[in-house]
């Protein structure tokens, strides 16, 4: 993960560096999950005919090739999108696939509880990218940390291989690859005919828009209250600072998860989106306070965008038979990351739409385009209840 975001961490930089409109910068930001989206289903599909391990591995050199390449090649924008394509490709072949490794090794009661440590591991290594990233920069430059970054898939590779046991496909698995490998509509229609699963699934690409929205802008945020505090402005470089928000919002999807096994997954998950939906408005009302309340105000937000992740994921794995948890993750991630595409550039749109980055109601205005699905959620919940429908 330590390619993950060091373009996020160094957004305003380059932004300036290369005279980027924040559309732009959200394109760029953005296409990281085009790459995701655009190969997600093909690697997903993927572990049901080869060893998920080959897959990962494969997807660790891709994503090391994007970031190094992104340090050494990227000009401006055309090149920065290409390169974060290619980091997407490859964590693509990371991470759902990863899940799939898990998955198939840990099953019954502690399923739920791995499978919600692995996702909140994904936070921890975008914390890791972003402290990264605030670490090299200022020392050797913004190409150096793109082209150090492409140490971490490499060495992830390496512990998979060396940790995890072969575990090639059974033969009712390893059927020949075709097109409907790669868009298996048939299985799709059998996951989203299944309510709970259809439920997880759109909740998952609200949730991806605005927490993946939130994280591309979020040191840009930073710099922008910083920009109103010319006396206490914060103490610490503002990536090392987006790593500790990071860091401080993992354990909440765990806990999170807890707390849906005690309360019920619908009911967490409704007040958690609830939540994070009107969280990131008031912290852009918070601007202009001192920098410790911005920080509590961005810490309690993100650990609220953070809650409801392992529940849904969770959520998902145990709502679809065996045979249909290959075609339902990488559909789940599909739609998940499709939300995360477009949460960066929706939320640039936002606040070229509405003032610009100077302006403090065109953060509020972004911060509620990303959240918009969340808090639309407790309304679908209430709906299908009526309806009889479960989700």
């Amino acid at each position: 993960m330590l390619g993950f975001s060091t373009y996020a961490a160094l957004l305003p930089e380059l932004r300036d560096a290369w005279s980027l409109s924040n559309v732009q910068a959200g394109i760029v930001g953005g296409s990281f999950f085009g790459g995701y989206v655009a190969t997600v289903s093909y690697w997903t599909a993927l572990t049901d005919r080869v060893d998920a391990r080959r897959v990962y591995v494969a997807g660790s050199l891709l994503a090391a090739a994007g970031s190094a390449g992104f340090g050494v090649g990227a000009q401006g924008l055309a090149g920065a999108m290409l390169y974060q394509v290619l980091i997407g490709a490859g964590i693509a072949a990371m991470y759902m696939p990863g899940l799939r490794l898990l998955s198939d090794r840990i099953s019954g009661p502690t399923q739920s509880r791995s499978i919600a440590f692995y996702t909140s591991f994904f936070g921890i290594g975008t914390a890791l990218s972003l402290a990264l990233a605030g670490f090299v920069a200022p020392a050797a430059g913004w190409r150096a940390a793109f082209v150090v970054s492409a140490l971490g898939p490499l060495a992830a590779a390496a512990l998979v291989l060396v940790f995890l046991d072969a575990r090639p496909p059974s033969a009712a698995r390893a059927a020949p690859f075709s097109l409907a490998t790669l868009f298996p509509l048939a299985a799709w229609r059998r996951v989203l005919a299944l309510p709970a699963a259809a439920g997880y699934t759109m909740g998952y690409v609200a949730h991806c828009l605005e927490l993946f929205g939130s994280r591309a802008w979020m040191v840009a945020f930073l710099a922008y209250s910083s920009s109103l505090h010319a006396q206490a402005s914060f103490p610490w470089q503002l990536p090392a600072l987006a790593a500790v928000v990071n860091l401080c919002a993992v354990p909440a999807s765990i806990l999170g998860n807890e707390v849906a096994l005690h309360v019920g997954r619908r009911r967490w998950i409704t007040v958690a989106m609830a939540g994070s939906g009107s969280g990131g408005m008031l912290l852009a009302l918070g601007a202009p306070l001192h920098w410790a309340l911005v920080l509590a105000l961005l810490i309690v937000y993100s650990m609220l965008v953070m809650a409801e992740s392992g529940t849904l994921t969770a959520g998902l794995v145990g709502a679809v038979p065996p045979e249909l948890r290959g075609a339902a993750m990488g559909l789940y991630s599909l739609g998940g990351f499709a939300g995360g595409l477009l949460g960066p550039v929706v939320f640039g749109a936002a606040l070229d739409a509405a003032g610009g980055s100077a302006s403090r109601a065109a953060w509020i205005v972004a911060y509620g385009a990303i959240g918009i699905g969340c808090l639309a959620a407790p309304v679908v919940v209430k709906l299908a209840s009526r309806s009889g429908t479960p989700s």
